[in-house]
């Protein structure tokens, strides 16, 4: 299962109405964790083939969907087309709102995404579906084809909050190609450069003036992004929109027993006055010996803000414009409100991504709006607010790693989970090379990492630090991501960092390893008891290595040699060679496989004595054999006993 990738997507509800889409959908059920739906007719004719996996529903489909509709946020019906077409249209409400809702065909051959492709991520779950299946994604939104982010879900990842604006109209500005301009104030930029080439968006205002022409073309679109609540008239020369990031911090203080209303209506109206978007803010911060204010957490709860409190001492430590005497001596610092929305400002900078994954533009925190009183005529006690701007986002995620082997680079030698973590993922991490060989399976929107092949410690941070801030990571190893890969390092890392085993979620999806995979091309050489051994000494003593090479030699283990030949480092392999000389045959089969299932792949055959006269370089693994392997008609087989076991028995058996 992959509990991690379909999270996003829960609860899920399938939908089949005959035994063979029930078929067809049973088994990605149990991969996604899914709930199976069937009429009860099913149940009574093919008891045998539903088995308790499906749950059985009487009367209408139509009538069983009104009463999921509200309570799933994906469907996936395999049946026509057109009957869903029928059975979903009196359901629908507007797509910001409406599930996913994805169509197989019985014979398993398209994933088509009916409705709410975007905003509600059917697109995305078609092509995991697909990837699952072996099947063909049918994405028909104008964005996906022009290699986009739909403008309307562009900042879901980093947890931006949608605000006023013509949606429709600059999404269709994007789908015919005119210049859009991005005016981006705060947030995440990184996306900006993860944009195909000739993408339509400008980023800042055009340049132009009344006498002059203009340098680049005039936008038929505006997308603001910003902490700022911007009127945005309906009629006016050309769409805008509005995206918020979460980087407003409220720093609370207030009477015992001030209510919701007061709050609430005192939040709203600091925001009006200082032209602050109330979906910009991140959460509510204020002392500790509030924590329990009912108002307050019922205003949370309401908004889905977090509340962050601080001790006394640590707000006495922040340096505040307007710090109170009458505050220190009543609560223990001269300051809550500020001194809090500043203090979750700085906390929030501690979820940092490395600071090599984007350019935040203005470093340090501000406080934007000092301490302001706020009464309510007819309500009950009285509130302080102030805000601070965070440079880094409150996405209100949960980041998850997703630690992948892509096995020897052929995307036909990939597991589909581990096709469908990478495709899912909202950041890409790994070794440039082997980024290149995943690209058909990467999608627009997503943040790709391509970093060099001795930057393994600076991706591990760079993914965790992704991960940390709320965001799905897929860090990429060839081969299997635990097998001298990144999974190990990863997981090293989030030890030393105190890790509790769950923030963030990890999971590991194993690939076919190098030695596998080269054996697979020479026939089957490790049919009997293996080991691998890397002769890099970068991290492993040499001294060390050698130890192991000796009881490998000398246990006649077939052995498979990992990184054999850097420019730097050629000598290793010789004294790995002469170490096997002392205990095998000059004669003992070796196979030197480079790039195995790659278009540059090469293969040798060759001894133990003249391995060292072949090509040998860190995309080569070496398999050395042992006393039982030989080569037979180009084929490196290693007996694994069967034959002579037989041939024992049967001799045992007549009594010689």
């Amino acid at each position: 299962m992959n509990p991690l990738i379909f999270q996003d997507f829960q609860p899920i509800a399938a939908i089949a109405t005959t035994p063979r889409g029930a078929q067809r959908l049973q088994t990605l059920c149990q991969t996604m964790g899914a709930t199976l739906f069937v009429p009860e007719s099913l149940q009574r004719s093919h008891p045998e083939e539903l088995g308790t996996v499906a749950q059985f529903y009487s009367g209408s489909l139509k009538a069983h969907l009104a009463t999921l509709w509200l309570t799933h946020r994906a469907f996936i019906f395999c049946l026509a087309t057109g009957a869903v077409v029928r059975c979903i249209a009196p359901l629908l409400q507007h797509k910001s709102v409406d599930p996913a809702v994805v169509v197989l065909d019985e014979a398993g051959e398209f994933a088509i995404s009916l409705c709410s492709g975007h905003q509600g991520g059917a697109d995305r779950l078609a092509r995991a579906i697909a990837l699952e299946m072996g099947a063909k994604p049918v994405l028909t939104g104008a964005s996906t084809g022009l290699g986009l982010p739909g403008i309307d879900v562009l900042g879901v990842p980093f947890g931006w909050q949608k605000g006023e604006g013509d949606w429709t109209g600059v999404s269709a500005a994007i789908a015919r190609g005119g210049p859009v301009e991005a005016i981006q104030e705060v947030g995440f930029s990184l996306w900006q450069e993860q944009l195909p080439p000739g993408h339509p968006f400008q980023f800042g205002f055009a340049d132009y003036t009344e006498t002059e022409k203009p340098q680049t073309p005039a936008p038929k679109a505006r997308v603001w992004i910003s902490a700022t609540q911007r009127s945005l008239p309906r009629g006016s020369d050309f769409p805008k929109v509005q995206w918020h990031p979460r980087v407003l911090w409220v720093g609370i203080g207030c009477e015992r027993g001030t209510s919701q209303r007061v709050i609430e209506t005192g939040i709203r109206e600091v925001c009006r006055s200082h032209h602050l978007a109330e979906e910009a803010i991140a959460g509510i911060a204020t002392i500790d010996i509030k924590g329990d204010e009912v108002g307050l957490l019922q205003l949370c709860e309401a908004r889905n803000w977090p509340l962050r409190t601080y001790g006394a001492e640590v707000l006495r430590s922040v340096a505040v414009p307007t710090p109170s005497e009458v505050v220190a001596r009543e609560v223990g610092t001269p300051s809550v409100a500020e001194a809090a929305a500043i203090a979750a400002c700085e906390a929030q900078r501690d979820k940092a991504i490395a600071s090599a994954s984007a350019d935040r533009g203005e470093k340090g925190n501000s406080l934007w709006v000092s301490k302001q009183i706020f009464r309510l005529e007819g309500e009950p006690g009285a509130v302080t607010i102030a805000i601070a701007r965070s440079e880094i986002e409150y996405t209100g995620r949960q980041g998850k790693l997703l630690l992948v082997g892509t096995g020897p680079g052929a995307l036909s030698q990939m597991t589909p989970a581990a096709q469908t973590a990478i495709s899912e993922a909202d950041v890409v991490v790994g070794y440039t090379l082997y980024i290149d060989l995943i690209k058909s399976l990467l999608r627009p929107g997503q943040i790709v990492q391509s970093l060099p092949i001795t930057q393994e410690r600076h991706r591990a941070e760079v993914a965790i630090g992704f991960a940390k801030w709320g965001l799905t990571v897929a860090v990429v190893s060839s081969g299997d991501a635990g097998i001298y890969g990144m999974a190990g390092l990863v997981l090293e890392q989030l030890r030393d960092r105190g890790w509790d085993g769950k923030t963030p979620g990890v999971q590991v999806f194993p690939g076919i390893s190098a030695l596998q995979a080269a054996a697979s091309r020479v026939g089957t050489p490790l049919m009997h008891d293996f080991c691998a051994i890397s002769l890099s000494d970068l991290l492993t003593p040499w001294e060390r290595i050698e130890k192991r090479l000796k009881a490998a030699g000398e246990a006649d283990f077939i052995v498979a040699l990992y990184n054999p030949r850097s420019r730097n480092r050629i000598q290793h392999i010789a004294i790995a060679r002469d170490i096997f000389l002392q205990f095998r045959s000059p004669e003992t089969p070796v196979a030197i496989v480079r790039s195995a299932y790659r278009e540059d792949e090469s293969i040798t055959l060759t001894t133990l004595d003249k391995m060292l006269d072949e090509p040998i370089d860190m995309l080569s693994t070496v398999l050395i054999g042992n006393q039982s392997t030989d080569f037979y008609e180009n084929w490196m087989i290693t007996p694994r006993g069967y034959l002579g076991f037989d041939r024992q028995n049967n001799v045992a058996s007549k009594g010689e």
